[in-house]
């Protein structure tokens, strides 16, 4: 079987293509390297010990996508490409929109033309908005979004939606997952941001290392215990798992599902300086500084469905996840 993975160079399709390579699966990585490195291909083939065919294209060029559609058998497709910086969507909602939702609905259109019906999306619990307490579950309403990164996401969620209504011959899996952190356990892939971090581990590796200065804590007046943002972290490896999980689910049928993959743990910002300072024996020196816009006090999954349909649970813990952070960022003190 053969996967067509969009975004496949980035943070979690890097992670996710060493686990279907490893499982053997065919792999076609699509890429444009807006927030990703050539070198991470590299580091996939030394992981993996296999190969994969690598394409050089942005989801909203058709052209392209067909033509990749038309040279390689394409199964199934595992959709990560995208802008995902929350802070960013809030100053930039035109180029979220344009590419998230117009890059999708492109991808959509060549996998429909191509005869290609069966895709992963990878969503978000932005989808959840502000109004559902944690923990949450995928019977709760979506929308009432509180950024624009999240808005492209619940839209996204909506088209695939009117898809599978339209033709029931779709076979689509939303994922709607919570804050990969870590990275894997050889160090030689991570979270490789450019510019400065929008999420927070890799700000907290970048300080421990002295690339930064110092982490800016956004809001520690939140009703949460500490002040802090609370927020459920997962391992990218156990996401990249819940991939392989999801992909088995979209190839063996026809339908529309939609599954949280969490720990069904909230830490706040402080929960997590503390643990990564313990598993590195590193300080991190911090500030706190004023919300940002679109953030929201506490978000946390229940993943029991997950569990129960797919066989999928994570199995890594804050701990656990700080150490392979470290391990990554030490290994790599200026990124690939």
């Amino acid at each position: 079987m053969a996967i067509l993975v969009t975004g496949g160079a980035g943070y979690i399709g890097s992670h996710t293509c060493i686990e279907l390579i490893q499982k053997g699966y065919e792999v076609i990585i699509l890429d444009n390297f807006y927030n990703s490195k050539p070198e991470a291909l590299n580091r996939i083939r030394k992981i993996s010990g296999g190969d994969f065919t690598f394409c050089e294209c942005d989801i909203r060029d058709r052209a392209g996508l067909d033509k990749i559609f038309a040279e390689n058998k394409v199964d199934a497709v595992i959709h990560f490409a995208g802008l995902k910086a929350v802070s960013e969507s809030c100053r930039k909602p035109l180029e979220y929109y344009e590419n998230n939702v117009g890059g999708t609905v492109t991808l959509c259109e060549a996998m429909r033309d191509a005869g290609v019906k069966k895709i992963v999306f990878s969503s978000s619990a932005t989808v959840y908005g502000s109004n559902n307490p944690s923990p949450l579950r995928e019977d709760m309403p979506a929308g009432g979004t509180t950024n624009p990164y999240g808005t492209t996401k619940f839209y996204i969620e909506n088209i695939l939606k009117d898809v599978y209504a339209a033709d029931n011959e779709w076979s689509i899996v939303l994922l709607r997952y919570f804050n990969p952190i870590g990275a894997h356990e050889s160090g030689l892939i991570g979270e490789d941001p450019n510019g400065i971090p929008n999420n927070l581990m890799p700000y907290i590796t970048q300080v421990a290392i002295g690339k930064l200065d110092c982490l800016n804590v956004f809001g520690n007046d939140y009703p949460t215990p500490d002040g802090t943002g609370v927020r459920d972290y997962i391992h990218v490896v156990d996401l990249a798992k819940g991939h392989l999980c999801a992909v088995d689910k979209a190839l063996s049928g026809t339908g529309l599902n939609i599954y949280n993959l969490g720990t069904s743990k909230g830490y706040s910002v402080l929960d997590v300086i503390k643990a990564f300072e313990k598993a590195s024996g590193k300080k991190v020196n911090y500030r706190f500084a004023p919300r940002r816009s679109g953030d929201v006090a506490v978000c946390y999954s229940d993943p029991t469905k997950a569990k129960k349909e797919l066989g999928w649970e994570a199995a890594f813990d804050i701990e656990q996840m700080c150490r392979d952070s470290w391990n990554w960022q030490e290994k790599n003190p200026k990124g690939l």
